[in-house]
Parts: C-alpha cells; sequence; structure tokens
C-alpha cells in the first residue's frame, strides 16, 4: 500500500483531476461549435508559462499561471484581429494565431534556459505524469499527516484548485453559460455581455492547461478538451448530462488510463508498463468511436 501511495496514487489522482476539468469545460467548446480553440489555447499558453519562468527563475506555479492567463487573452485577442482584419473565418485565423504562440513558445524555451530547468519539449508534448511521485507516503495515515502532505506533487495542488474553481464557476453561472452556448443573440438581447463570458471561459481552459501542462502534456490536454464531450454529445441532447456527463468521463478516462499504463499489469503479475499518457488519449479516442457506434438514432 505504501509503494501504491508513493508511486502511483499521486499520478492517478492527477490524471482524474486533469480529464474531469477539462472534460467538463470542453463541453462548452463542443457547444459553441469552438474546439478548435481548445487545442489553440493550450498551446499559446506556452510562451507565458516561459515567460512567468524567465521572470521569476523559478518553477512555481503561480508565475506559470499568471503567464499563461495572459498569453491566453492576448491569444484571444489576436485570433479576433486576424479574424476582422484578414477577414478570415474562426478555424483558419484560430489555426494561424495558435502556431505562432507555439511556436515562438518553443524558441522562448531556448532563449530563457527554461529547457535546461526540465520543462523541456517532451514535458509539453507528453507531460510527465509518471513523474509525480510522494515519497512521504507512509501509508493511510500519511493522509492525515500535515508532514506528509505537504511533500506532495505541487502539480496536484494546482491541478486540484483549477478543477474547484471550475466546478464552482459553472455551477454559479450555469444559466449565463447556456445562453452564451446556444444563442449568443438571445444572451445579447437579454443584456449579456457575451464576450466577456467567452473571454472568462477562455481563461478557464488555459488554467486547466497550464495546471495539467507538466502532468499530462499540451497534446493530452487536446484530447482531454474534445473527446469527452465530443462522446456525450452523440449521446444526449440534455446540457445538464452533457456538462457533467463529459466531466465524469474525462475522469474516469484518465484514471483508467493510468491504471492500465502501469499499475494493474504490475498487479496481474505482468512485467511491463506503457506511456500513460498514450493509453488516456487512446481511451479517449475509443470513448468517441463507441459513443457514435452506439449512440441512440434522434429525429
Amino acid at each position: 500500500m505504501s509503494s501504491f501511495l508513493q508511486l502511483d496514487a499521486p499520478a492517478l489522482l492527477a490524471a482524474t483531476l486533469a480529464g474531469g476539468t477539462c472534460g467538463l469545460l470542453g463541453s462548452f467548446l463542443v457547444l459553441r461549435r469552438e474546439s478548435l480553440l481548445g487545442d489553440a489555447l493550450s498551446h499559446a499558453v506556452l510562451p507565458g508559462i516561459v515567460a512567468g519562468f524567465a521572470l521569476t527563475g523559478l518553477r512555481a506555479s503561480l508565475p506559470m499561471l499568471l503567464g499563461a492567463l495572459a498569453a491566453a487573452l492576448l491569444a484571444t485577442f489576436a485570433i479576433g484581429l486576424v479574424r476582422r482584419l484578414a477577414r478570415l473565418e474562426a478555424g483558419a485565423a484560430t489555426g494561424l494565431v495558435f502556431t505562432g504562440f507555439f511556436a515562438f513558445g518553443l524558441v522562448g524555451l531556448e532563449v530563457t534556459g527554461a529547457r535546461m530547468a526540465d520543462v523541456d519539449l517532451d514535458c509539453v508534448l507528453f507531460g510527465q505524469i509518471e513523474t509525480l511521485v510522494w515519497l512521504e507516503a507512509t501509508g493511510w495515515t500519511s493522509l492525515l499527516d500535515p508532514a506528509a502532505l505537504a511533500g506532495l506533487p505541487r502539480q496536484l495542488g494546482l491541478l486540484a484548485g483549477v478543477a474547484a474553481v471550475s466546478v464552482l464557476a459553472v455551477a454559479a453561472f450555469w444559466h449565463p453559460l447556456r445562453l452564451v452556448c446556444f444563442d449568443a443573440d438571445y444572451a445579447r438581447a437579454l443584456g449579456l455581455r457575451v464576450s466577456w463570458w467567452e473571454t472568462g471561459l477562455n481563461l478557464l481552459i488555459a488554467a486547466a492547461a497550464v495546471a495539467a501542462f507538466e502532468a499530462v502534456g499540451t497534446v493530452l490536454v487536446v484530447a482531454l478538451l474534445a473527446c469527452p464531450a465530443v462522446a456525450m454529445r452523440f449521446l444526449t441532447d440534455t446540457y445538464r448530462v452533457q456538462v457533467w456527463g463529459a466531466a465524469a468521463l474525462g475522469a474516469v478516462l484518465g484514471a483508467l488510463g493510468v491504471l492500465l499504463a502501469g499499475p494493474l499489469p504490475a498487479a496481474l503479475g505482468l512485467a511491463y508498463s506503457v506511456n500513460a499518457a498514450g493509453v488516456i488519449g487512446s481511451l479517449a479516442g475509443l470513448a468517441v468511436f463507441l459513443s457514435l457506434r452506439f449512440a441512440p438514432r434522434r429525429g
């Protein structure tokens, strides 16, 4: 049990939190038909993360999160500007901006020395979920020991904080978010500032992306933002089921992926393990396929 708490539980919890948060927020992107925006924001936060490291010299959560949020705001503004000035459709403008931001972030990794501090390309793309360990754990009593809890990986604290804020924000602004997603023009007629709500949602997505950055990487963040929400969209037309169901599915995919990657094969006496992020991504794709295959016929 001590070995499980030390080596497997942190990764399991990180994947569950990342999957649940991304699944929750991804539903709003799917309902607004802006799934590519999740891809854009998860890549566009990289220069902000690098800037946070460059200004502080630390891999601390707060500077990186603030830098990522600033980069997300700038990317959102840039997408709108490109659409207006170049008269491009939304997908083209989004793709243009996020590739530019991501490339700038990669250059920043080298220029600032962030890559030498383990903020490297593998971490950016694929995450390092297997490296999340809790060496201070000695048993279940460690869950009540403040000294042991202080040794939890810092990524878990950030993931838990972003997950809590996301759940509270969605619950508190349930009806305005529904209006913005389904009928933005009607929401404007009621006096809602749709652009403000969209910006707030984009900031939550950026926060989720940077929280999951080191744990699961940008590639898996994109998959978790899209796949659980798309799978639920095939299965239901109910707003409540869509939003909370995608969050639950994302959490299950994250947890199951980590378990199948290492702990379950080890428990069965099998001498192999695979990359957890790859398993989670594969399960996400499988979930979309199965939901499409067995989706109820409508209309």
